[in-house]
């Protein structure tokens, strides 16, 4: 159903001021501006979740990359060792080294202590080395008498 066309009422003059109020500002804030800032608050909400999980994703990504080429520097060493250990004459030398093997027709001395041998005009302090000596040490010096 239509409504009848009904005439417009011309605007009404403002009303005059009161004695003893302050007289009324009209407010700032109309429909559309309050409207606008109910639109940006909900488009901000409606942003910051996606934001923030960017922002992880982002971090993951970063520490994922850092990762990466911490392996990728392990293997690169590790291509490195293999390539060394595929190589005869490295094993040999290294059964030398650290197992001390010889080949069939060599002799080989082993020299044990690398340290100098001590010096025997030095004298000798006689101490216990063990700790069981130390501790029977103590106890024989608890048992004796104060005065000796």
């Amino acid at each position: 159903m239509a409504e009848p066309d009904r005439p417009s009422r011309p605007p009404s003059p403002p009303s005059p001021p009161r004695p003893g109020r302050p007289p009324l500002r009209p407010t700032k804030l109309t429909g559309r501006a309050a409207l606008l800032a109910v639109v940006m608050c909900a488009i901000a909400l409606s942003l910051a979740y996606p934001v923030r999980e960017y922002i992880g994703q982002r971090r993951q990504i970063d520490q994922l990359l850092a990762t990466q080429q911490s392996l990728s520097q392990q293997v690169k060493s590790l291509q490195a060792e293999q390539s060394k250990l595929s190589d005869p004459s490295y094993i040999e030398q290294q059964a030398r080294d650290q197992l001390h093997y010889c080949m069939p027709d060599e002799k080989c001395y082993v020299i044990v202590g690398n340290s100098p041998a001590p010096d025997s005009t030095a004298p000798q302090k006689a101490t216990p080395t063990s700790w069981y000596a130390k501790l029977w040490g103590s106890v024989q010096k608890a048992d004796q008498p104060a005065g000796k």
